[in-house]
């Protein structure tokens, strides 16, 4: 089979996670591919696809070809005059694949398209009314476009049909932990840390974790609050949570910044305890990094975690209580210190990009003799 990938958005956190985690997989098959976007990002990612002689624009191996392309994801050339020559050698392939809800104009092949989550609509105070009428307009059109859906949870499949239908096939593919968290490392010391990773945005949950550690601080000063991101991002993200940082004290409090998986993996391995308080997600997958490198996960119990982490040595707490969370906390760390999470083969292997890739293979393949 031949299928065209959009890779535009390789490099972004999150959708750029599940597209280069799910591709690597992918190009181990017998499959033929032709990737959509930066020739040198592409390669980089992946140096074993080889440099074609020539202008540079293509990079080719057996069975890769890598088109070059600029034409950014959701702009008005992307719907309206995508390049001629990147349409002729999509349409060339038997299926394209997105890893999220854009597509380009022109395209006359089936069309796969990923929705991880649909938050602004549940969540519309995350955004302005034009801002959700945009998003909207975008889901939308990827549904009417989309021979069938991909998304990474049964709670995002069902809000998926409850605000865009039921008349096209949604399938679940969940997301899983990279292949550089598999990788066994000397276990660090443990440290007396809290940490937080994810993208700083108002639904993660930070405006709950914040007072409750700052609470708990009152009884353990030693501990710190580690959080994955920027202290710049996250003050121009959420203004209840600049809020906390200005007026109050901010002291155990860090922010790593842009850290390296390396480092990421180190700091995951040492944190005493890893703190999952959104308010909303569609997988959710910090939780699951962190027991991969043996921190225990204290989570809010929201549906869909209640969904990924059944079966999963989590500790769940009230979805957007301060109280309750620091309850769990204090329980936590007036107990033994430190406890680890050792998961069984049988729970790491519940969720893999093998898995995932396998699956949307199959999709691919199982339409192709309809």
């Amino acid at each position: 089979m031949r299928i065209a990938i959009d890779c535009r958005m390789i490099t972004a956190s999150g959708i750029g996670v599940f597209l280069r985690e799910t591709l690597a997989c992918m190009l181990k098959t017998d499959n033929i591919f032709v990737l959509i976007g930066n020739t040198r990002t592409i390669t980089g990612l992946f140096p074993y696809i080889r440099q074609a002689p020539g202008n540079g624009t293509d990079v080719n191996s057996q069975t890769t070809t890598i088109i070059n392309c600029d034409c950014k994801p959701f702009s008005v050339k992307e719907m309206v005059c995508f390049p001629k020559r990147i349409l002729k050698q999509i349409n060339r392939c038997d299926v394209y694949f997105t890893p999220y809800c854009n597509v380009p104009c022109g395209i006359r092949i089936p069309i796969y398209i990923t929705i991880h989550d649909i938050i602004f609509p549940d969540m519309p105070e995350l955004t302005s009314r034009l801002g959700l009428a945009l998003r909207m307009f975008f889901y939308r059109r990827a549904y009417a476009k989309a021979q069938a859906l991909f998304t990474v949870s049964r709670f995002s499949k069902d809000r998926i049909q409850f605000y865009l239908g039921c008349k096209k096939p949604i399938h679940v593919v969940y997301d899983a932990v990279s292949a550089y968290l598999r990788k066994q490392i000397e276990p660090p010391p443990v440290q007396r840390t809290i940490l937080f990773v994810g993208n700083i945005k108002r639904h993660k949950g930070l405006a709950v974790l914040i007072p409750a550690f700052k609470k708990l601080r009152q009884n353990y000063p030693d501990i710190e609050l580690l959080v994955v991101g920027s202290a710049e991002n996250f003050r121009s993200k959420d203004e209840q949570i600049n809020t906390y940082l200005q007026t109050g004290n901010t002291e155990g409090i860090r922010f790593t910044g842009y850290i390296s998986d390396t480092e990421l993996q180190t700091v995951y391995a040492s944190s005493a305890l890893l703190v999952q308080p959104s308010l909303y997600e569609g997988f959710g997958l910090p939780p699951l990094e962190a027991m991969y490198c043996g921190t225990p996960a204290l989570i809010s119990d929201i549906p869909v975690f209640k969904e990924i982490y059944d079966g999963y040595p989590v500790t769940y707490f009230t979805a957007g209580d301060s109280s309750d969370l620091y309850s769990k906390l204090h329980n936590f760390f007036s107990h033994t210190f430190p406890a680890r999470i050792h998961l069984t083969e049988e729970q790491k292997n519940i969720y893999s990009f093998e898995k995932t890739a396998k699956n949307i293979l199959s999709i691919f393949t199982a339409a192709s003799y309809l």
